[in-house]
């Protein structure tokens, strides 16, 4: 492939006639060969960049894209050597595997023995083999994303941009082929800014992730980091599941945080939050008698698979959720107490 290339965005903002504003002004860099995902919920900016990296969109005035030390800003998408993949694949129907995959290279007049080749390669590289003479219509959704994958990667594209490529598989289909992408793009060195709303997708592909919301970055890390060290609320909620924890006046002068019977010391950065933040797989669980003072109740046990979500309530909290293993012998009605360590507490407000 193409030497991997290092992507920087320079204060790109994007208004749409009207004055609508599509993304904020932002500035964003991507290592040579780094898979970044741009991870927020709809209508946050995320495919907007996408498109302002890929040239289909042009920046505001005075936002620039360099691609190593070369100034693509006002190239179109066809020279600036990138590949795109979509949620929809965009398959030509009428193609075999092999022509669909093979359609830049024939554009570009790639003499025909080393097209064949190199469509050889990418079919052994996405486990296509056996399905070259078949056309999209006789493909599962699986096999059509990896078509279009290796038609992305077939004119060895200096960026490789991936716009919700697993929205329209099922959930488990899902899971297969996102393992499956992670490991073809560490194959590939190609730096890739991948665009998904899905938490758990980016965080299996991606090396760093940018949570975006409102048009702005809000936060750029590893997906441990983010997921651990929120520098803002929104990330944290956004990254998965977590429990708002109300402090009374008193608990906020006694610089405590409670849990009905179970009082712990607040974090000093915390002690200002009227509440906090605290992830269900925190929470530690324990059998009380069913006339403890402080005791929550079991009001909801959910199998989830790899794990039972318990929904207890303490007095004067909302139900918190609580995750533990799926042998936990806790059932509806059950009084339990509730503990964490105070440093898997996280901030409520900015």
């Amino acid at each position: 492939m193409s030497s991997a290339t290092r992507i920087e965005i320079v204060d790109c903002a994007k208004t749409y006639p009207g004055g609508a504003k599509a993304l904020l002004a932002t500035s964003l860099v991507v290592e040579p060969g780094e898979v970044l995902a741009l991870l927020g919920p709809s209508g946050c900016g995320k495919t907007t960049l996408l498109r302002v990296v890929s040239g289909l969109v042009a920046p505001d005035a005075g936002g620039r894209v360099r691609f190593n030390a070369d100034d693509v800003t006002a190239r179109p998408i066809e020279s600036r050597g990138v590949g795109m993949v979509f949620q929809h694949y965009a398959l030509f129907p009428q193609m075999t595997v092999e022509d669909n995959i093979g359609y830049g290279l024939r554009v570009r007049r790639v003499p025909d023995a080393e097209r064949r080749r190199r469509v050889g390669e990418l079919v052994d590289l996405v486990r296509l083999n056996g399905l070259e003479q078949r056309r999209p219509g006789q493909l599962s959704g699986g096999q059509k994303q990896r078509v279009a994958l290796a038609r992305a990667v077939a004119l060895e594209p200096h960026v490789l941009l991936l716009d919700e490529p697993l929205t329209a598989l099922d959930a488990k289909l899902k899971v297969a082929l996102r393992e499956e992408i992670a490991e073809l793009l560490r194959r590939l060195s190609i730096t890739t800014i991948h665009v998904t709303h899905d938490q758990e997708e980016a965080m299996a592909i991606a090396d760093r992730l940018a949570v975006m919301r409102a048009g702005a970055i809000v936060q750029v890390g590893g997906a441990e980091a983010l997921y651990r060290d929120p520098a803002d609320p929104f990330v944290a909620e956004f990254l998965g599941r977590v429990n708002r924890v109300v402090r009374s006046d008193a608990d906020r002068a006694a610089q405590v945080v409670r849990f009905g019977a179970t009082v712990l010391p607040c974090p000093a950065t915390l002690r200002d939050q009227a509440e906090v933040l605290v992830r269900p797989e925190d929470l530690a669980v324990a059998t009380a008698s069913f006339d403890a003072a402080g005791a929550g109740t079991v009001v909801q046990r959910s199998f989830l698979g790899d794990r039972l979500r318990l929904r207890v309530q303490l007095d004067g909290q909302r139900p918190l959720l609580v995750d533990v293993p799926t042998h936990a012998a806790h059932a509806v009605g059950d009084r339990v107490t509730l503990s964490v360590e105070p440093a898997r507490l996280m901030r409520a407000s900015a």
